[in-house]
């Protein structure tokens, strides 16, 4: 068989596919939440308490929760990732008019969120292992377009201070962390790394953010695990985590009943009904992250068998949770992988592209940007698949 036909390849991939997926019920989503522990008890537990909104003890209860997954010693809640990631980049010293270098392979909430920042994305390559921003590329690429002088380093084409470098675990797989915040204490710069999709991923044997100055997480709807919409900003600095606390809960002044409120902030503090989801979500992660193994290892077995495909695997120094799997086409092919896409969605099986590369979308298209050959390779071979952790029921 070739990729020379696309007919033949697509009927193979989802043979492969229904393969793994069993006899789960149609159409096979690309992500969905599962909901088997005490999410009814603890929700309506709130309810019953009346504190659903800010206030509420399964708020504190699962940023403790969180911070011990993750191997972080802070985390804040927030009312999704990307204000999470917004305020993380503020905290690390992003201003105004500032650039932060940041994948162009992303999900838009990363690039969205600089923005929010008021601050301007400066786009870098990838690399194959993680998928992750590629540490020696950016080396090359800072030694030719950075300059040190007073005030930080400079992006020597426009004239603004590059303040950040901001990477993301993509699919959950972890990046090279030690050779970027290297290369960033190298250059002077802060790293704030977006863990979106990283929840129970692990580098070189610690939690993805033991050692995170800046990092934020998302629990939306399609991550491991959900508390409908939230995020939060982690932190190994406890200066850090209070001035997240404080600049995510309007600036408020502790004070038994006065208002009073000492600089401009925001209210993004989680709401206790969405704490006491994420609660009993998180006290399942083992079991979701054990489910999304089986179902790795089944499809790195199925694709073994495709000449024309690769499983995406986990890089050697990290233990990836497997939030998506994905398989890379051997060449970059979009108008291949796009008939792969339909033909799967004929077939109610949920596949899907990886994101459009930021440089791509008109908001973003004159921002400044490296060579972004390997990005570009990427966009075009990844096929995103089923990845419910439930799906490991029907195997």
């Amino acid at each position: 068989m070739s990729s020379d036909n696309p007919s033949a390849l697509s009927a193979t991939i989802i043979d492969a596919i229904r393969s793994v997926v069993g006899d789960s019920p149609m159409p096979v989503q690309l992500h969905e939440p599962t909901f088997r522990g005490k999410e009814w008890d603890y929700v309506k537990d709130c309810l019953d308490s009346t504190f659903v909104s800010s206030v509420g003890a399964y708020v504190d209860r699962f940023e403790t929760m969180l911070a011990a997954a993750t191997g972080a010693g802070f985390a804040i809640a927030a009312a999704n990732g990307t204000s999470a990631l917004q305020v993380a980049l503020m905290l690390a010293g992003v201003e105004a008019g500032s650039e932060v270098l940041m994948p162009a392979l992303t999900f838009v909430g990363t690039a969205n969120a600089v923005s929010h920042a008021n601050a301007i994305p400066h786009f870098v390559d990838s690399e194959m292992t993680s998928l992750g921003v590629d540490a020696h590329k950016l080396a090359y690429y800072l030694e030719r377009i950075a300059e040190r002088r007073d005030g930080g380093l400079f992006n020597k084409t426009t004239g603004r201070r590059i303040a950040a470098l901001l990477p993301v675990h993509i699919f959950g797989l972890p990046y090279d962390i030690d050779a970027l915040r290297t290369l960033a204490d190298q250059y002077g710069i802060a790293v704030v790394e977006d863990i979106a999709e990283a929840l129970g991923s692990t580098y070189r044997g610690r939690g993805i953010a033991a050692e995170s100055r800046f990092g934020a997480i998302s629990f939306n709807g399609n991550k491991i695990i959900t508390t409908g919409g939230g995020g939060a900003i982690l932190t190994n600095d406890p200066e850090i985590a209070r001035r997240a606390k404080k600049l995510t809960t309007t600036a408020k002044l502790p004070h038994p009943w006065a208002f009073e409120h000492d600089e401009v902030a925001f209210n993004l503090r989680l709401p206790n009904l969405n704490a006491a989801l994420g609660c009993a979500q998180l006290e399942q992660l083992d079991g979701f992250l054990s489910a999304k193994r089986r179902i790795a290892a089944s499809y790195k077995e199925a694709f073994a068998r495709i000449a024309e495909v690769e499983f995406i695997d986990e890089p050697a120094y990290g233990r990836s949770n497997f939030w998506l799997n994905g398989v890379l086409l051997d060449k970059p092919d979009m108008a291949l992988r796009n008939r792969v896409i339909e033909a799967t969605h004929a077939a109610k099986l949920m596949t899907r592209p990886i994101w459009t590369l930021m440089h791509r979308l008109p908001m973003y298209d004159a921002c400044p940007r490296d060579n972004l050959d390997v990005a570009i390779a990427i966009e075009a071979r990844v096929i995103s698949l089923p990845s419910s952790s439930h799906l490991a029921d029907w195997q």
